[in-house]
């Protein structure tokens, strides 16, 4: 299981890193305006994900970036934490 969230994270990062260069040098015609939607939409998603998650800051940037991917791997807390709060 930690094989396959590591592998979504890096996708995710590599998917970015392809918005990014999307931005400074559009790709061609018909790409270029499908990987900005793309990108506004999974962005929008990001951020539904941070505002529902009660996390640390570090925890809810990493969402951003990351979505479900690093949610997933953000430990539960325990009873004790639980009662405590």
């Amino acid at each position: 299981m930690k094989g396959l969230l590591w592998l979504g994270k890096v996708l995710a990062l590599l998917f970015w890193a392809v918005v990014a260069t999307n931005l400074v040098t559009p790709f061609v015609a018909p790409f270029h305006l499908a990987i900005n939607l793309g990108g506004a939409a999974l962005l929008l998603l990001h951020v539904l994900e941070a505002l529902t998650c009660k996390a640390r800051l570090a925890d809810r940037v990493l969402i951003l970036a990351l979505g479900a991917f690093h949610l997933q791997s953000i430990p539960t807390p325990t009873v004790r934490e639980i009662e405590h709060a």
